[in-house]
């Protein structure tokens, strides 16, 4: 049944929670997927006690608008309050490292960690993009001729579903059990928010045009992991940037994997996360000057 987390706009937001340890949040990415980060959570539940959520309009959460980055912040703020208490430890997958990442900079005295695992940085003009493309096309191999057939047409939801593996299999590194680590993603199939994936992928690109962005990065005083799988598509040298802003920030690249690192190589992906929250458990989460942006 999971629990039910009410935003302050009165939206029911589906949330799973286990372990047992101080409390870390888990953001998926998307936007307009659901939470599959149940890997995650059992990889650290002798570490912390993991929250998972469905965002708005997603998967087991109810389906409404707004979509916004700020609504989403909004939204994140009410699982922290009713979940996970006055401090947590966040980490963010994809979008969803995005949504943490900037959580953190509205709340950073709500937040005493952040795992930044994997995004796709800060760049204002999103330079990856076309080397993604590229790489995912290539990765798809000889599943390209029926990805685009499909992309082509309008489609049944199986169709969709179908779709979403072939793309889904590019994200991971070996393709002897890439098809079949994309379909336990896809089961159960909870339908992609199409509306929530335009609506916050346009606010995010538009986003990171704005140099506020860099600016509140560099005043980011708090333990921020960078952890990247080596072979993801999304070229690494996109979050170059970020990593150079943040302060306070470590990376980690784990060998042998893609976006999902946690799948290829769980191991080293545990390993670099409790080390992280271990080795920064000291330290507290303080209110953070935010210095003005300069004019442009």
């Amino acid at each position: 049944m999971g629990l039910d987390v009410r935003s302050d706009d009165n939206c029911h937001l589906w949330a799973e929670q286990s372990g047992t340890g101080p409390p870390l949040v888990l953001c998926h990415g998307g936007p307009g997927l659901w939470d599959y980060l149940t890997p995650v959570a059992r990889l650290l539940d002798e570490h912390a006690r993991t929250i998972r959520w469905d965002q708005r309009g997603c998967g087991r959460s109810q389906r409404r608008g707004p979509y916004s980055v700020a609504r989403f912040v909004a939204d994140l703020d009410a699982v922290r309050d009713q979940l996970a208490g006055p401090v947590m430890a966040l980490l963010g997958h994809s979008w969803g490292a995005h949504l943490a990442l900037r959580y953190a900079i509205e709340h950073p005295e709500r937040v005493s960690h952040l795992i930044y695992a994997p995004g796709t940085g800060i760049d204002p003009e999103r330079g990856w993009h076309p080397h993604y493309q590229r790489n995912l096309r290539q990765r798809l191999g000889h599943h390209l001729d029926r990805w685009e057939t499909l992309g082509a047409r309008v489609r049944t939801p199986a169709e969709q579903r179908e779709r979403a593996v072939l793309q889904w299999s590019a994200d991971f590194a070996d393709p002897g059990t890439a098809l079949r680590h994309a379909e336990r993603m896809a089961t159960p199939w909870l339908g992609i928010n199409q509306d929530c994936n335009q609506a916050l992928n346009a606010e995010v690109k538009q986003e990171h045009r704005n140099a506020d962005l860099v600016v509140q990065c560099r005043a980011l005083d708090l333990p921020v992991l960078i952890i990247d799988g080596a072979e993801d598509i999304r070229p690494r040298w996109a979050v170059d940037s970020l990593h150079e802003a943040l302060p306070n920030s470590r990376r980690v690249s784990l060998a042998g994997c893609g976006h999902l690192p946690w799948v290829e190589n769980p191991h080293d992906f545990r390993q670099a996360i409790t080390t992280f929250l271990t080795q920064h458990s000291h330290q507290t989460p303080s209110h953070v000057h935010r210095e003005p942006a300069s004019p442009q």
